[in-house]
């Protein structure tokens, strides 16, 4: 079983940086890494001193590192879904697609980039996988997907069996299919390829709710539109399920950027504070109760007082849990901050309860004794909107 480790933040507040220092400092610790890139921009290969290719490639003692190249993987994965097709269909229709032939659609970059990461993480090959994604809500989205996906599988099916057209079609799908597929359809040979789904679902819904599988940092400085767009995404990550450890203020993109805007003081800067208010302080202040680490400018090619200022990225995560369901209570708390009142909203039209918050959407599987209840009441207070059934 590996750690996940991502990082979330406005571009252009050293996120790559921060998984590089990241990695390294895992490695040095005796842990194996995978350092896995999402975007295919040459700023990787440039402050590693190396060519990033689309396969693991040793950088260092517990060091390796992998850029996600999506044509690589759609082909790879194409393979993968012929095999399936040969297996279950009596005669294949993709056989003669290949996968040199596809070109990417909107969307299958996320997908592929997320079923590699379960392949590496499923491999045994490392204790840790450090993911330098695109740190926003596509990010999100992409580990979203086991949860959304799992929902769109259980409510359409029980739509479907429920409906008059399912119950008049269910005695002619098995004749009809017996002719198309290798198995039966209500056998248990067909079952499998469908438990199997739903197994990776679920095991995808579990690692991202435990956050000794998956978590992330948030990266930002101290200008006020960096904190804001972390303040926004934690929230956001709240929404999937994904625990948000802490926070790293980079002070090296800070300096850069103080250097190169003179006439920006830094009064201007942290002008709803106090002047002698630092960066930290304020960091501290807009994401308590999250622990902020605040790492030095890193100069040249010494990477060690970077890497030494970072926090123990192995230890228990302390954080909000992103929701709680209280059985007894009846009640469901869920952890949302960076949000106001106004910006959450709560609806039930099915037998789950749906949470708009920002620009996420999340339907909370409830226990058998609440499915189905009315909601009764609900407040929001203190960053958590707290449900009664």
């Amino acid at each position: 079983m590996s750690l996940i480790l991502t990082f979330l933040g406005k571009g252009g507040v050293g996120r790559t940086t921060i998984a590089i220092a990241t990695a390294k400092r895992l490695a040095a610790s005796g842990a194996r890494v995978l350092l896995a890139f999402g975007d295919t921009e040459p700023v990787s290969s440039s402050l590693l001193g190396a060519t990033i290719g689309p396969d693991p490639q040793q950088l260092a003692a517990n060091l390796q590192a992998v850029q996600f190249q999506t044509t690589v993987l759609l082909e790879r994965s194409w393979e993968q879904v012929k095999d399936l097709e040969a297996q279950y269909l009596r005669t294949p229709i993709i056989k003669e697609v290949y996968g040199q032939e596809l070109g990417v659609l909107p969307g299958m970059d996320s997908a592929l980039a997320l079923n590699a990461l379960r392949e590496y993480e499923a491999s045994g090959k490392y204790d840790a996988i450090v993911y330098d994604g695109t740190g926003d809500k596509a990010l999100l989205r992409m580990l979203g997907t086991p949860e959304i996906m799992s929902w769109y599988i259980r409510r359409f099916r029980d739509v479907f069996i429920n409906s008059d057209l399912g119950k008049t079609l269910s005695p002619f799908i098995q004749p009809v299919t017996s002719a198309i597929l290798n198995v039966n359809l209500i056998g248990d040979n067909f079952a499998q390829p469908t438990n199997q789904v739903n197994n990776l679902l679920d095991q995808g819904k579990a690692a991202m709710s435990d956050p000794k599988r998956v978590a992330a940092y948030l990266v930002t400085t101290g200008d006020p539109n960096a904190i804001a767009t972390a303040k926004y995404l934690w929230g956001s990550a709240q929404q999937i399920g994904l625990t948000v450890s802490g926070v790293i203020l980079n002070q090296t993109v800070m300096a850069d950027t103080f250097a190169a805007q003179q006439a920006q003081t830094l009064e201007q800067v942290y002008a709803t504070y106090d002047r002698e208010t630092s960066a930290t302080d304020i960091a501290n202040s807009e994401f308590s109760p999250l622990a902020v680490s605040t790492v030095p400018v890193r100069i040249g090619d010494d990477w060690q007082p970077l890497i030494d200022a970072l926090p123990d990225f192995l230890k228990a995560a302390g954080a909000p849990k992103p929701i709680e369901i209280d059985i007894a209570g009846r009640q469901v708390r869920l952890f949302l901050p960076g949000f106001d009142k106004k910006q959450v909203k709560l609806t039930q039209y099915g037998p789950e309860v749906t949470i708009e918050a920002g620009d996420q959407r999340r339907n909370i599987f409830l226990p058998p004794q609440l499915s189905g209840q009315p909601v009764k009441g609900a407040k929001f207070q203190n960053n958590y909107l707290t449900i009664s059934f």
